[in-house]
This record gives C-alpha cells, sequence and structure tokens, in this order.
C-alpha cells in the first residue's frame, strides 16, 4: 500500500515469479513501480537444489539469509550460507545457490557505485561475527555489508527495537526495510501500518517516521539504504526537516 510518503507491503501479498528450470521464486516487493527510484528489494525462495545463474547486471546486489541453509557460488569460490548470513555480489558479477531444503532470501540491489569496490573485499558476513552498536536510546544494530567488506555506498543493517515508540524521525538516506522478527505499527505522517515478519517498508529521504514495537520481545528489522553511512544518524528535524542535511 501507499502511504503519505513511501511504500508498505506485506511479501506474502506479492506473487512470486518462477523461471522455468530455476529453483527460485522471486517476489518483487519495493521497486521503481511503488516510488523507489533507486534501490530494489526482491524477497527470493529457493527450493532444494541448485539455482539458474544469477546476476545484477550493472548493479551491486546485497543478500541477507532470512532461514535456510545452502552454498553461494561466486567466482568458482563457495561460500557457506546460514540463517543471518549476509553476502555482496559486486556489479558484473554472477552466482548460483544450492541448498538441500527452502531457504528464504531478502536481496536489495541499487545502481554501479561510482568508488567501484573497495578493499579488502568480503564476499560472506555473519551476524553473530559482527559487534553490537548503539543507536537511539535503548536500541542497537549490527553492520553486515558496507565499506568494511569493499561495498562503498551501501550499508546492510539488522537493528534491534525493544519494546516500546521512539520518537518519530528522519534520515537523509534512502532506505528499504524487511522486519524479521516481532509485531508493531509503522507511523507514518498521521497514518498507522501494522507490522509483522516479512513487511517489507520503503522509507525516502527525509520523512519522518516511527517503527513501534508493540509485542512483548525484541523486534529485529533488516535495513538497506543508499548512500552509505551510519543507521544511527538522524536527519535534522522539525519544520526545516526537508531543506537540510545535518545530522543529528
Amino acid at each position: 500500500m501507499r502511504v503519505a510518503e513511501g511504500f508498505v507491503v506485506a511479501e506474502q501479498d506479492v506473487p512470486g515469479v518462477r523461471t522455468p528450470g530455476d529453483t527460485a521464486e522471486v517476489r518483487t516487493t519495493i521497486d521503481a513501480s511503488h516510488g523507489c527510484q533507486r534501490l530494489e528489494q526482491h524477497v527470493i525462495r529457493f527450493s532444494p537444489g541448485r539455482s539458474l545463474e544469477r546476476a545484477a547486471g550493472n548493479r551491486q546486489e546485497v543478500l541477507f539469509v532470512v532461514s535456510g541453509k545452502g552454498t553461494l557460488e561466486l567466482d568458482g569460490h563457495e561460500h557457506v550460507l546460514e540463517p543471518w548470513t549476509a553476502a555482496f555480489v559486486a556489479p558484473g558479477e554472477s552466482y548460483t545457490i544450492a541448498t538441500d531444503e527452502e531457504m528464504v532470501v531478502a536481496s536489495v540491489s541499487a545502481p554501479e557505485s561510482e568508488l567501484g569496490v573497495g578493499e579488502p573485499r568480503r564476499v560472506t558476513v555473519r551476524h553473530a561475527d559482527q559487534p553490537s552498536l548503539p543507536a537511539s536510546p535503548n536500541r542497537e544494530f549490527r553492520y553486515l555489508i558496507n565499506q568494511d567488506a569493499g561495498c562503498l555506498d551501501v550499508t546492510q543493517f539488522v537493528g534491534v527495537i525493544p519494546p516500546g515508540k521512539a520518537p518519530e524521525h528522519s534520515h537523509t538516506y534512502d532506505e528499504v526495510v524487511y522486519i524479521l522478527e516481532g509485531t508493531g505499527t509503522y507511523h507514518i505522517a498521521g497514518e498507522e501500518v501494522p507490522l509483522a515478519p516479512g513487511t517489507c517498508l520503503h522509507l525516502p529521504p527525509y520523512t519522518r517516521h516511527c517503527l513501534e514495537n508493540s509485542g512483548s520481545a525484541e523486534m529485529k528489522v533488516l535495513g538497506v539504504f543508499h548512500p552509505s553511512g551510519d543507521p544511527a544518524s538522524r536527519a535534522s528535524e522539525g519544520k526545516n526537516d526537508h531543506e537540510g542535511g545535518r545530522r543529528t
């Protein structure tokens, strides 16, 4: 559904598309047709077997394993995939995914970076290996794919939202979000939208919003934004929210 600014959809409500002979069923949840001009979000379900070769062409792609285990083969090298493992596929690269069980992967692609690919290059990053960093009060996050993996202008992270509601805020970057765990409410421009695992959000730059956790356990969200930066940063608030880029 379109909200005042941005877009919200439950991935379960998006029809899947499967190429004949492929193991991958692709659901395009957010793209330019939904008002998101640079980022494309897909939820991909891999059935047992080896997928057809996949490539994002001149775009860069960050992957996140929501559930299931398997293997990513990229440039002749195999990389282990398990739940909450992230992967970075650079422009021009292609890959296949093999699995013995259903795997659910959240994918986001962005335009090729003018900065190229940085060093050292990391193909996969495990959530469990990343340090937890503070965000707003009582909230935390972990970087997954960013410049430390050679991806210079896209940031992928997992954020943790405790029960409760934070003040409305905005960011300078363009962001897509996938709800991993928990339930709550998305507050945007006076509207309230229910959140549950599988809900997908597009947050345009300088859009005032709040994610409220209405449950008793932590809510966990997968965020990807462009250009790269700090998930804890905030755009300046108030009447000049759309005029400045100062972070607080």
